[in-house]
Formats: structure tokens, sequence, C-alpha cells
């Protein structure tokens, strides 16, 4: 509730996970001094836009949502990765009251305080607020790192966000054991770079629960299985680059301590196309890797990200990628038609592929994709499996089950006996009936 006279903030967090914890840091800090958050627009006294800018898609997107916020409100504060390029925003927005660049929260709040100046009541604010979260109450996204140490050729994230910066593990599992205390049930763990984490700390030792942690990703991975006792929360790894040492979060998967679900960005599978990109050309290898995870824990779900259309691009080259999908026959599969992005070194190589034809490429890898992803759902009928609830409305419950990550991944839908369900509850289901990417489900 507003209280008359309390300074008043909106926000719009557009892009990935990553910058929607850097929106719920902002907005927690900006809590904890008086302001509070509005839900549109009329009601704000100024708007942070937390922009993105890997992609010129994005790029549009971000300056489009400035405008809107201009138009809607006038008051606007521009933040996260396009914040990186502030003349580009300027050039197009002049009215916007400041520009800050991604994770520069006191910048953010320096330009907030001098548009909207707070006026903490001190009976009430100024005391350390809990954490305003923009997910639901029962998911929660944890950054673990900030940065990437990588020089792929297509991306400019060290650019805009530097090289690899982790958290020291106790803060990072502190906080994880509050979200837990609190009701969060599912842990979406992130950062650029996941299995890297650690290497800038050399992998330093952390005091925690009376002995040691250490800075690394299989060791938090393992300390957050434990967390929670008897409502131990699901563990899930997103970005994990696939280095040799991914294959000890396998067992941790197969013990039940965190989901079997890994979230690799392969992004293609051809040698040369990687070479090209400045990436390990190690597919045949990743084949190995793979059939050594499911060796261990059959249960794993694999999804992946891939660029077709990347500079230079063959059709043989493509071919390489298709027959790899075929082989690989991973779950969950996202695929992008390459762009150049401003400042990306990959923007000079030669031989850039015509639209026509990377559209061509990308609806014959979505077919192939999909039509794996329908045939792994489908022999999924019969199956009994837990799943977590994430809405309850009057024809149904949209749940997920550990395979699927909230957004961008698959749901399960129970159409009968759903009545007293509500987010956050586990319960398990007999799989009825499967889709191209759904399921459909009887509770047990």
């Amino acid at each position: 509730m507003i209280r008359p006279g309390q300074p008043t903030i909106g926000m719009v967090s557009l892009g990935c996970p990553k910058a929607l914890v850097d929106s719920e840091r902002i907005l927690t800090r900006l809590r904890a001094e008086g302001y509070a958050i509005s839900p549109d627009y009329k009601g704000a006294d100024a708007v942070i836009v937390n922009t993105c800018g890997f992609l010129d898609s994005a790029k549009a997107e971000s300056l489009e949502a400035i405008g809107e916020a201009l138009a809607e409100n006038g008051r606007v504060i521009v933040t996260g990765c396009l914040g990186a390029e502030p003349e580009y925003i300027t050039g197009a927005h002049p009215k916007v009251l400041a520009v800050t660049g991604p994770h520069q929260y006191e910048a953010v709040l320096d330009a907030v305080h001098k548009a909207v100046p707070a006026k903490p009541d001190p009976f009430i604010d100024l005391l350390p607020a809990s954490a305003v979260s923009l997910t639901p109450r029962h998911y929660s996204y944890l950054k673990i790192s900030e940065g990437c140490n990588h020089k792929c050729k297509f991306c400019i994230i060290p650019d805009m966000r530097g090289l690899l910066q982790s958290r020291p593990a106790h803060a990072i599992l502190r906080e994880a054991e509050k979200l837990v205390e609190n009701g969060v049930r599912e842990l979406l763990v992130i950062s650029q770079d996941t299995s890297a984490y650690g290497v800038d700390r050399k992998h330093d030792l952390s005091p925690w629960k009376g002995g040691e942690v250490r800075a690394h990703i299989t060791d938090l991975a393992r300390a957050m299985g434990h967390l929670g006792g008897d409502t131990k929360p699901w563990v899930r790894l997103h970005y994990v680059y696939p280095y040799p040492h991914v294959r000890q979060l396998i067992p941790l998967m197969a013990e039940g301590l965190i989901l079997p679900y890994l979230d690799i960005p392969f992004q293609h599978a051809d040698p040369g196309v990687l070479k090209r990109m400045a990436r390990p050309a190690a597919a045949a290898k990743t084949l190995d890797e793979i059939a050594a995870w499911r060796a261990v824990c059959p249960d794993i779900t694999l999804r992946s990200t891939f660029i077709v259309g990347y500079p230079g691009e063959t059709e043989a080259e493509f071919q390489t990628l298709l027959d790899w999908m075929d082989e690989a026959q991973l779950d969950r599969v996202g695929c992008f038609q390459y762009e150049n992005v401003a400042g990306a070194r990959s923007n000079d190589l030669p031989d850039h592929v015509p639209d026509e034809v990377k559209q061509n490429r990308w609806d014959r890898f979505m077919e192939k994709a999909q039509a794996i992803s329908e045939a792994k759902l489908a022999a999924k009928v019969g199956n009994t499996i837990q799943v977590i609830v994430d809405e309850v409305d009057d024809e149904g419950a949209t749940c997920r089950t550990k395979s699927d990550a909230p957004e961008i991944d698959g749901n399960l839908f129970i159409d009968e006996d759903f009545e007293g369900l509500k987010p956050g509850d586990m319960v398990t289901v007999t799989v009825e009936e499967a889709g191209e990417y759904d399921l459909w489900g009887q509770r047990v």
C-alpha cells in the first residue's frame, strides 16, 4: 500500500533472467530507501527501463519500450545492457533522464535520487527490506557470477558486462537458504557461464555450516542439493558451458541432489563453423560426453540453443548440424538466425548468408527439433512423474516437469481433479497424452 506523499518508481524489465535479477536488486534497494513500487506507468513518479542489447532485434525492442515509457509517463531512466551504448539511446530518445550500463546499481540509484528524491519514513523504511521478486513466489533465479571470459565472435557480453566475476560461495548459499526458507521450491542457477564459476576466485574456500565450501560449480550444486531438509528445492542449472568437469555434476543428478537437467549452449556442431565462432570445435567429443552423461543419469534432460546462418555457413556445414541433431537427440532446443551485433567481430567475417537461406535453414532445423521433441514426449505417456504447479485457474492447473524450465520449455496440464492445488505445490501425475512440446496428465 502506498502512503500519501511516498515516491513511487515503475520498472520495465527486458531480456534474460540475469537482467531480471538485476531489476529485482534495484527494486529491493529502492524499497529499503522508502520508495513504493508502482505496477503501472500512471502511478509512478519515474520509470526505470532495464534494457537488452544482445541482438539488433533486442535493441529495437528496448528502444520501443523506452519510447512507450516516455509516452505513458515521461520520466524515464534507462539501465541494462543497451545502456553500454548511451549515445545510441539518447540519439533515439533524447528526453530520457539518465542512462546507466549493466549491473551499475549505484548509478541507477543516483539517477533515481536525482529524479525523484527519497522521502523515507524512519519508523517504516530504512530497514533491511525483504527482496523484491519479479517471479512467482515458488521459484527464483539465483545469479552466481557476472561477466564472461570467452571471446565468441558473435557475442559482445564481455564488452557489456566485463570478465567473469564470481560471488563468494557462502554468499550464494546464504541467499539460496533464505529463498528456500521463504517458500521458494525451485532455484534456477544462472550466470553468463555457470560452469566457469569460481575460476576467477581460484576456487577459494568459504566457511559454511561449520565447515568449508569451495567456489566451484560442483561443490556449490552439492551444497544447494542439501538445503531445505524435507522441503528440498529443485535446483536447475542454466548456461552450463560444456567443460570436461561438467561430467562431475551428473552423479549429483543421479543421486537426486540437483535436477537431471543441463542447459548447454552448443551453438553449432560443425567444426568449421565452431572455429569461425571462436568456440571449441569438438562436436564428435560432445556426442561422446552426452552418451557418458546418459550412461550415468538416463533421465537427464538436455536443453541447448543453436545459431543457423552464421557467416560462411555452407549447406554441407548446416547438414552436419542436422546429422548431429539426429545423433544427439536433445530434449529441448532453441534456434536463432544469425544477426550482426554492433561491436561483434563476426560482423567482419566474409560470406554472410542471405536472409532467405537463413530462414530456410531455421525452418528445417526447427522441423527436426520439433520431431525429436514430439517423439521424446510421446515416450513419456504412461510414466508417473513429479511436477510443480505454476498456475491454477477455472480450467485446470499448469505445471512443469523436472525437464521443463519456466518460460522457455513446455508444460504439463492437469484438467481434472485440480481443485485445491496452488502454485508451488509438488504433485505426482501419470502422463496420459503428449503433444509437440507439452504433456497432459492425471493426478495419482
